[in-house]
């Protein structure tokens, strides 16, 4: 039980320092902009080099 206690209590920490470090920050904690088949899934402000490809080899092969 006390190794549970140990863990737990790390993971909690772990978790707010992240936090801290979020509200520091200013940054929202975001996924990739990669790999998504729809335009919902991508996050990003500025796409980045390989969602750019991608966007360009499906009009291609629409048009």
């Amino acid at each position: 039980m006390s190794i549970f206690l140990v863990t737990f209590v790390v993971m909690l920490v772990v978790v707010f320092i992240m936090a801290i470090g979020v509200m520091f920050g200013r940054r929202a904690i975001k996924g990739s902009c990669g790999g998504g088949m729809s335009k919902a899934e991508c996050v990003c402000v500025e796409k980045c080099d390989k969602r750019k490809k991608f966007e360009a080899e499906a009009q291609l092969n629409q048009g």
